[in-house]
Order: structure tokens, then sequence, then C-alpha cells
């Protein structure tokens, strides 16, 4: 037996949450409350009513409470606006408590009842002293909440070595797991200096434009392998994924010259095995 679903994700972030519709129609868009551990919190429907097994989830769903107009929206990003502005007085009192954590940003709940505060940290950090004497300062409920580099750049925005603005910026999707494997299927430097974006991890994009790459090596000859062209056999010295082009090198005599062949004009073997890579 399947039940009903719909993803819902919060601000800043890139995460796509189950949630029990509640009997709601909701469309992709719509703007909801919906419970949460801590609890109610303002997220945007991303999919909308979708059928999943029970068994999948790791925890029990949480419902769509109800459904909001745009001035809840509108308010909400008012008190976040406000919250912001209390960054560097909370910077101050972190420094005064000298715990070794970095802050962030601060945020404000949909409906202003508690401020968060986003930091990062290398080590777990004591910071019941601060929250209380936060509570007591900003007369509000106070939340910490440690996030990682990833989420850091998320929430401040930046623009990575290409140029252009952070990936996990523009909400492209969910890119926390890279790998070198991906880096190296793209024949990219594996020196990590060379293949990090902003929060000093692996790029997003390297993730973003894996699944190209590993369909093109099911079907390109691998390095080394011999194929047939129209001008004779040859061995491969490299491959253009994207453009699904080769470059075939041909050895006669003291003579060495290298062609470059569209992968539908050349004829070669491919192992099962190597297919699978």
């Amino acid at each position: 037996m399947q039940i009903e679903t719909v993803g819902v994700k919060f601000k800043n972030g890139n995460h796509v949450y189950s949630f029990s519709p509640n009997g709601l129609q909701l469309q992709a868009g719509d703007y909801v409350i919906v419970e949460s551990e801590k609890g109610q919190d303002l997220g945007v429907v991303i999919k909308q009513h979708e059928m999943i097994d029970p068994s999948t989830l790791l925890s029990p769903l949480k419902n769509v409470i109800k459904k909001v107009d745009k001035d809840v929206v509108d308010k909400a990003e008012e008190y976040d606006n406000e919250a912001k502005k209390l960054l560097p007085t909370v910077k101050k009192m972190v420094k005064e408590f000298g715990l070794d954590m970095k802050v962030v940003q601060v945020e404000a709940s949909y409906d202003n009842s508690r401020y968060i505060v986003n930091f990062t940290a290398e080590n777990r950090v004591d910071f019941r002293e601060l929250v209380k004497k936060l509570a007591e300062t900003l007369k509000k409920r106070v939340e910490l909440r440690q996030i990682g580099s990833r989420d850091e750049v998320r929430m401040l925005g930046g623009f990575g070595p290409c140029g252009k603005i952070c990936c996990c910026v523009q909400n492209m999707g969910e890119f926390d797991h890279v790998s070198m494997k991906m880096a190296k299927n793209q024949s990219l430097s594996l020196n990590p200096a060379s293949i990090s974006g902003l929060c000093g991890k692996l790029m997003c994009c390297i993730a973003y434009e894996n699944s190209t790459y590993q369909e093109a090596l099911k079907i390109m000859p691998k390095v080394g392998t011999q194929v047939s062209t129209k001008d004779g056999k040859g061995t491969v010295v490299f491959n253009d994924l994207l453009k699904k082009e080769v470059d075939v090198k041909f050895v006669r005599g003291d003579d060495t010259e290298i062609k470059t062949y569209a992968l539908e004009d050349l004829k070669f073997r491919k192992d099962e095995d190597e297919s699978k890579k």
C-alpha cells in the first residue's frame, strides 16, 4: 500500500522533504505551513502529490497544516530581514563567551516566534550558556543550528571558480555527495585545490554534470583501445565525452599522426565489463 506525499523545501536549503498533504489540494509553488521537529515552519511545495512506499521513510510522515497566501510569505521575509540585522550583536556575544564558532547568519521563524542562529564549527561547541544569554538579550526563544560549509556558501552566496554564481545558490539540486571518482570520469585535475569551490569541498557542478559523463563513458572507446576508421586501424589517445569525438593515433613506420573522428565513424569492440564503468 502506497501513501500520498508532497515534497517541500525550506528557506536556505536544497533538500526536499516529504510531508503528508493532509487532504489539501496542493500545487508546485504553493507556500505551506508544516509540522517539523522544531515546531511549525514555512516551506514551498516542490513536488506535488507523489505516491511512495511507506517502508522507504526513515521517520513517521509529518503533515502539511495549511496553505498560506503571499501576505504571510512577505511578512516572514520582513521578519527575516530584521533578524539579519542582529548578526553583529550575536557575533559580539559569541566572542565574549570565547566560543570557537563562526556565526554565519541569523534568521527568524516565519511567525517571528524564535530566532535561528546558524553557525559553523570544527568541533562540538557547548553553547548552552550562550543560548540563555541570547534569549535574555533578544527577548525571544533562540535556536542554535550548526551547519556545514556547503550550507554556509548557500546562505551567503558567491561566485565559483568558473565566474558564475555557485550552483548551490541557484537551487540546482542536492549535491552534498561529490566524489573524486566523478572528477576522474570527467578527466578533471585530481588536485583538490583545482576542483574545490568556495566551501572548500569538491564543486557541486561535478555532481551536476556527472550523469552526462557516465552515459558517454558507456559508449565511448577507452583510451588505448584499437579502433577501425576509414583511414585504417589506430589507437584511441583521447575522448571528448561531450562532443562524442575521439582522437586516434596512427603509426606508419617512423611517422605518427593523430586524427579526430566522430564516434559513429568508428568501429571497435567494447568489452562487457568496460561498458559497465
